[in-house]
């Protein structure tokens, strides 16, 4: 087997059709057509599809693989980084994008699907695997891979001028779960809903135990959250308010006594499973899958009991690292952060670092509670000097990076401090500085830098689920991020010859 990429002969694509009279249209085919030329000439692809095949050929079962399979890995290697790129830039769903990509030839030029004969589309479910294509690993070094070529080779990638990376502005964000308001009441809720959902499919099977309909325990529970939601919008007099606790303690023993019961016939039905699944139409894969949605409620449902009989019972705190959020994203964190609009988030802690010119050089997700934004200047400045092999000069960041031994170490470091200071006093002194100000003033667009990253490229809410997706689609939005900045900064065309005249040929 060669140790090179086998060379692959690309689709002798149809020309693109004029438009005219549409300027959106046009700016989007100038930015897929210049991210096109950004993967090429940078490298990405290449090196994206030598990932692909090193990661597959280590999992591979053969040991000679032929040349057709190795074809076939980068084909669809390549096509997984151009529909996933194309995808994140226009904030489109599988099902969506699927039709997109069919009915646009523009869409269809840039993921390399188009014949001169033939389109062959990918389906949704292609998409979806396409999603998941790669490791998080690799995409950070693609991304680091066209940060340096800007900055070092801009020649390459035909830019006017190299990529300013002297200066780093760091700022933090909560990037929400895709969860509802974490109720405690809600959580017995949607425990009885997962686990009878997951019955209903056992019993399709032919494995039955007795008891009622599963749609019966949903229907009750519902009645019983929709009438704990009457009583917890009532208010009025104080007898009146302890009227409407009573109640409420009322309704939540009924709720815990019915998923109580629920939990005990779920486990009559996975054990049944376990035992019998050979009986059914399933794998033994599929059989699993059904099992392990099972525990990952029975794992968590006592704790959501006690969580809701403390609260609401005994009316007792529950401490934010004992309590539950939702039954299916356990790494959601609580976060106060006093924003106008969002007291308190749900979800988990987004530290972003950007360039003077809106490149993304830094971004890290927290799985557990983050440290104070003090404490993540140092750790952050020199992950990217390490990474990106350059030397930072200046760093800019809001009052909640402030601290006196940040201040030390960028001096000692001899980085200039645009941090700003918590002390009045001490503010009102530096702003007589011409590049503090400055660095300040654009140190304020970071919130919007959050906001188009959230916004534009992941989407509100983000709808990965779990941690390790969440940190997956961020990378993925990072990269197409970039290669959007990247392709809107000033570059160099390439000014094709004039073709002769039929006097200049005959005279020549």
């Amino acid at each position: 087997m060669p140790a090179a990429l086998l060379p692959v002969q690309q689709l002798l694509r149809p020309a693109l059709p004029t438009i005219e009279g549409n300027i959106d249209y046009r700016r989007l085919r100038e930015q897929l057509l210049r991210i096109d030329q950004l993967l090429f000439q940078s490298g990405l692809e290449a090196q994206f599809i030598a990932d692909t095949f090193k990661r597959w050929e280590a999992g591979s079962k053969f040991k000679n693989i032929s040349a057709k399979a190795q074809r076939k890995v980068q084909v669809h290697a390549r096509r997984a980084l151009r529909c996933n790129i194309a995808r994140t830039l226009i904030m489109e769903d599988f099902r969506g994008f699927a039709v997109r990509l069919a009915d646009s030839p523009l869409f269809q030029h840039f993921c390399g699907v188009a014949e001169v004969d033939r389109v062959r589309v990918p389906a949704k479910s292609t998409l979806q695997r396409y999603s998941q294509w790669g490791e998080e690993a690799a995409l950070r070094r693609l991304v680091e891979q066209l940060t340096q070529q800007a900055h070092l080779h801009p020649q390459k990638l035909r830019l006017r001028a190299p990529l300013d990376l002297e200066a780093c502005f760091l700022d933090t964000t909560c990037l929400s779960a895709h969860i509802h308001y974490p109720v405690d009441w809600v959580l017995l809720r949607d425990a009885t809903r997962t686990l009878m959902k997951a019955i209903t499919l056992i019993r399709a099977q032919g494995l039955r135990h007795r008891m009622e309909e599963p749609a019966v325990f949903i229907r009750r529970m519902n009645i019983l959250a929709m009438e704990m939601t009457h009583i917890w919008n009532k208010k009025g007099s104080k007898k009146e308010k302890d009227e409407s606790k009573k109640r409420r303690k009322k309704v939540l023993r009924k709720m815990d006594k019915l998923v109580g019961c629920v939990a005990r016939h779920a486990k009559r039905y996975r054990s049944l499973l376990d035992e019998q699944w050979d009986q059914t139409e399933w794998t033994r894969g599929e059989a699993n899958h059904v099992l392990r949605r099972l525990d990952q409620v029975f794992a968590q449902l006592p704790t959501a009991r006690h969580q809701a009989r403390e609260r609401i019972l005994r009316g007792q705190l529950v401490p934010s690292k004992e309590k539950i959020l939702s039954l299916y994203e356990p790494d959601a964190q609580v976060i106060v952060r006093h924003k106008a609009g969002a007291e308190v988030e749900f979800g988990n802690t987004l530290l972003l670092g950007e360039s003077s010119q809106g490149v993304i050089i830094h971004w890290e997700l927290f799985q557990k509670i983050a440290p104070n934004d003090a404490r993540l200047v140092s750790p952050s400045i020199k992950r990217i000097e390490q990474r990106l092999q350059i030397r930072i000069r200046a760093v800019g960041a809001d009052r909640g990076f402030d601290s006196e031994s940040n201040q030390q170490w960028l001096r000692a470091q001899k980085i200039y401090n645009a941090i700003c200071p918590r002390s009045p006093k001490l503010l009102k002194k530096r702003k007589g500085s011409w590049k503090f100000s400055r660095l300040q003033r654009r140190r304020s667009q970071c919130e919007g830098r959050i906001g188009i990253v959230k916004n534009n490229f992941l989407g509100r809410p983000l709808r990965s689920k779990g941690f390790a997706h969440r940190q997956f689609a961020l990378s993925w939005a990072v990269l197409t991020h970039n290669l959007w900045v990247i392709a809107r900064l000033p570059y160099r065309k390439i000014k094709r010859p004039k073709s002769r005249t039929s006097q200049q040929v005959l005279a020549a």
